[in-house]
């Protein structure tokens, strides 16, 4: 998988671009502006969460939308190499959001990470477009090795809360994971999974 594809960054962006965008992102989330959002992550709340009132409440009570901008900026340093500091952005943002996404993790567009708390992304995970998944959420390995190890999400997946998916398996595309099922193999296109270890 293409990481510029996933996460659609090109070879030109800077840090400072990236820092401009979410600056410019917030703003136009605090001045109302939800259709016109350059990266819609705060649009993304609004179309799939009810219980989104109003402007003040997804800037600052949710910690999905949080972490989400800070892992833009800290993928990209990443993706450059930077030492240290990708990880540092990483590890104040789990403090202050409770959500731990590794700095390489590829993420794509219209991700939704509702409630947060105790979601763990790891370092080799792949979630392309439109994914849901809840809190208490686990994209892990089951090795120690280096290399592919964690979950690829397709599309339109969406992943119920304490779920753990575990190991270099793939989530085919409109799957759903049920509340804390264990998944240890490939879930095929359109199939919902559930239990311990989860079946389809």
């Amino acid at each position: 998988v293409n990481k510029n594809e996933v996460v659609q960054i090109n070879g030109g962006t800077t840090v400072l671009t990236i820092i401009l965008e979410a600056t410019e992102e917030v703003i136009s989330t605090m001045s109302g502006k939800i259709g016109n959002l350059k990266g819609m992550h705060a649009k993304v709340i609004y179309e799939k969460d009810p219980a989104a009132n109003n402007i003040a409440e997804i800037i600052f009570c949710y910690p999905g939308f949080q972490a989400l901008l800070m892992h833009r900026i800290a993928h990209k340093l990443a993706y450059w190499r930077v030492p240290f500091l990708p990880r540092f952005i990483s590890y104040w943002t789990r403090i202050f959001t409770g959500i731990e996404i590794h700095p390489k993790a590829c993420i794509g567009n219209r991700f939704f990470i509702d409630h947060g708390e105790g979601v763990v992304i790891g370092e080799t995970a792949i979630i392309k477009n439109n994914v849901t998944i809840f809190h208490q959420v686990t994209l892990g390995s089951t090795q120690y090795q280096k290399g592919k190890r964690h979950p690829t999400i397709e599309d339109n997946v969406f992943i119920g809360a304490g779920a753990k998916l575990l190991g270099d398996i793939t989530i085919g595309k409109n799957a759903k994971i049920g509340a804390n099922a264990i998944v240890l193999k490939d879930v095929p296109d359109n199939h919902i999974a559930v239990g311990i270890p989860a079946k389809f």
